[in-house]
């Protein structure tokens, strides 16, 4: 395996920690700097539309750069971003550095397929991709766990401090082992990609995926204090629970996979929205006792993104019926879907928290959840319609949302 390789790996593991950490570190964060939850929660929120929006608009306006300079220049923003965020001497400084890593962030993971493909032969392309993206779910086991004992024990800001440094480290390793002229092809342009966006079952897609998330995350954006001030768990606790949950995703991950492959996406996916809307209500009522809670929230974890396969594959295998020409582009909208459930749930949970109370954003999630399971079960009808469209099984891996 290229070093190289290794490089952009430990990159995607340095921009999963840092996307995800944050959920640990709500209410710390939210009593250092006396503002509410629903607004800490905003800083998840802010970050996922950075993606959304870094993702499509700066990948399509960096696409004649060379490929290690903007691959360069993306760790430097992104570890200023975490240099900001480690120094802030406020909330609103803190959002702006959140934002900032954010755009970093989507348009890293938009180019960092590219370079991985060209770090080894053609035979050996979707490997590498894999290995790249083994640092996001490696992120969800470890860095994060980590970075929350890190924040409660040293003070949120030392995790900031902690994941810029594994920023510099890539940035070093990058700029030592990338090789400089790397062939791309130019990104597709704006009008492509809304070319994509007039296509009413791609928009079917991207609703399932950005609802589908939108439900999960407006209880996942608060999932720390729910422990805290509901099921008990003192603050020290809540790292171990997330390393629990970070291993049950990775299972789950595999297992969307090969349910998507045996079943069809559309099968899978009605099968995983109907488990996570499940699990999501039964924490309305397990929440208030610490080893129901734990239990509940390692289901969570095996169904949070296994159906990450089943989208990706579905949105891949519509744009080669209704976009054929702009199949990558289609398969990038899904994760600015994805991140914009994210910001809208982590939103939608802040205003529940502030009007309703902590618990209540698991109930309505789970509601939120079923409204995706009703578009997945639509699509599925939509595609016995019209059996040309209706995409076929295929064997694919993909990691969380990304």
């Amino acid at each position: 395996m290229p070093i190289a390789l290794l490089a952009l790996t430990l990159s995607a593991f340095a921009i999963g920690t840092t996307e995800f950490v944050i959920v640990g570190l709500l209410p710390t964060i939210a009593a250092d700097l006396g503002v509410s939850l629903p607004s800490a929660g905003l800083l998840v929120s802010l970050y996922a539309l950075g993606v959304a929006i870094g993702a499509p608009l700066l990948t399509a306006l960096t696409g004649k750069l060379p490929r290690k300079a903007l691959l360069l220049g993306l760790m430097v923003l992104f570890t200023a971003g975490n240099l900001l965020a480690w120094q802030a001497p406020g909330y609103e400084s803190l959002v702006v550095a959140r934002i900032v890593t954010g755009l970093a962030h989507g348009v890293f993971f938009s180019i960092g397929s590219t370079i991985a493909t060209s770090l080894v032969s053609k035979e050996k392309a979707a490997s590498a991709i894999a290995i790249m993206f083994t640092g996001l779910t490696v992120a969800l086991v470890t860095g994060v766990p980590l970075g929350t004992f890190i924040g409660q024990h040293f003070g949120w800001r030392e995790t900031f401090l902690a994941v810029s440094a594994l920023g510099l480290i890539a940035f070093i390793g990058s700029l030592i082992y990338v090789p400089k002229n790397i062939q791309h092809n130019k990104p597709a342009s704006l009008l492509q990609q809304l070319q994509v966006l007039k296509q009413p079952r791609l928009l079917l897609v991207y609703a399932m995926t950005a609802i589908g998330y939108g439900g999960s995350f407006i209880a996942f954006t608060f999932l720390a204090p729910i422990l805290q001030d509901i099921s008990g768990f003192s603050a020290g606790s809540v790292s171990l629970v997330l390393l629990v949950y970070g291993v049950s995703v990775a299972v789950g991950n595999i297992w969307g996979g090969k349910l998507a492959d045996k079943h069809g996406p559309i099968s899978a996916l009605k099968i995983i929205f109907l488990l996570l809307a499940a699990v999501l209500l039964s924490l309305t009522f397990t929440a208030s006792s610490p080893w129901l809670a734990l239990a509940t929230v390692l289901l969570w974890g095996a169904v949070a993104f296994g159906n990450v396969p089943g989208l990706q594959v579905y949105v891949v295998r519509q744009a080669e019926h209704h976009t054929p020409h702009a199949v990558d582009v289609a398969s990038g909208l899904n994760i600015a879907a994805f991140n914009l459930g994210i910001a809208g749930g982590a939103w939608g949970g802040g205003l529940i928290v502030a009007q309703l109370g902590l618990i209540h954003t698991a109930w309505i999630g789970a509601l939120v959840v079923l409204l995706a399971l009703a578009l997945t079960v639509w699509s599925g009808r939509l595609d016995r319609r019209n059996p040309l469209a209706a995409p076929a099984s295929a064997g694919a891996t993909f990691v969380a949302g990304h």
